[in-house]
């Protein structure tokens, strides 16, 4: 909390001197009832002593007051102000190993539950795209304000094939290049609609979210090759490992026999790709710490801090702690202030 006038802040020096007043006015009243030597006919004249209540409309009054003089120095505070131009690119792993029921019901719903939510609590002009990535990497949806078809994109996931992270990393960063640069491994979808930003906006910051739950084993791009071109670009990849070490999924061998096969997420590369663009790592061994990390991501990335006045607050405050005082005085005993 800092204030725009600081120097006014000395005008809070009058609380305490107000306060000082009312004690030595209690002080006094005192004294008065002790002249009054007539004590049978001082309880005949005051029926029943009023207690906490005749101080509680003065304290009221010291903290309108307080809240009033603070309001002078504007004081200002950091808050969270949604972001007006941003971009978030989901990249989500649809590999085999997503069936696993490690995670409840599977590390595949528990991620399309939590990356649903992540998108609602977004705000509204920040721009969402999804990308999905398994033996191949796909756009799903390029970046849009159109929460729909965003929504549409998550809930047609599909676990099946291998991991090519790199290669999702890549589709994702496609966004942030000129187009026809040729950057890219993966290529790009058509031209999107106009509600769309056209790719190779630099002056629009990416952010890219990665969700994986294995090694890479296929793909053009090697995924730390990928984060350096991240780097490069000056987009940071939070990076998410979904599963623990006891997942395992039912793959057909040689002979078409299923078999169990363990399927540990690859922690270590995640924490470097992270590492390597200036973001975080994050382990979700469970879908309600998957939510509780969306959520966090939600605040990271969708809201910026900036530093606000906040001074109606305190005149607001003031006023209202006035307003009661007046109410209760009036109330208990009749008389204002």
């Amino acid at each position: 909390m800092t204030a725009q006038w600081p120097g006014l802040l000395w005008a809070l020096l009058l609380v305490p001197v107000a306060l000082a007043a009312y004690l030595f006015a209690q002080r006094r009243r005192s004294g008065y009832a002790v002249r009054f030597t007539n004590l049978d006919l001082l309880a005949n004249v005051v029926t029943r002593s009023p207690g906490w209540r005749r101080h509680l409309p003065p304290a009221l009054y010291l903290l309108a007051l307080t809240g009033l003089l603070t309001s002078l120095a504007r004081p200002q505070a950091v808050t969270l102000v949604p972001k007006e131009q941003a971009t978030v690119m989901l990249v989500m792993d649809v590999s085999g190993s997503m069936n696993a029921t490690d995670v409840q019901p599977t590390r595949m719903v528990a991620a399309q539950q939590a990356a649903t939510t992540f998108v609602e609590e977004l705000p509204e002009k920040l721009r969402v795209g999804v990308v999905s990535f398994a033996s191949t990497a796909q756009t799903l949806t390029r970046p849009t304000i159109d929460r729909a078809a965003v929504y549409e994109a998550i809930a047609t996931l599909h676990a099946e094939g291998a991991t090519a992270m790199g290669d999702g990393i890549e589709r994702a960063l496609d966004v942030k290049r000129p187009s026809g640069s040729g950057a890219s491994t993966s290529g790009m979808q058509p031209a999107p609609t106009p509600a769309v930003p056209q790719a190779g906006d630099n002056n629009v910051p990416l952010v890219v979210l990665l969700l994986s739950d294995g090694a890479n084993t296929q793909g053009r791009t090697r995924p730390m090759d990928a984060a350096s071109h991240a780097k490069a670009l000056g987009v940071p990849v939070y990076t998410i490992a979904l599963g623990t070490d006891q997942g395992m999924v039912d793959v057909p061998n040689e002979t078409g026999q299923l078999q169990r096969v363990p399927v540990p997420p690859d922690e270590l590369t995640l924490q470097r790709i992270a590492d390597v663009t200036g973001a975080r790592f994050f382990a979700a061994p469970s879908s309600k710490e998957l939510k509780s990390i969306y959520r966090e991501l939600g605040s990271k990335i969708g809201f910026v801090k900036e530093r606000q006045e906040v001074t109606v607050v305190f005149a607001a405050a003031g006023l209202l702690f006035m307003v009661a005082g007046v109410a209760f005085s009036l109330a208990w005993f009749s008389r204002f202030p």
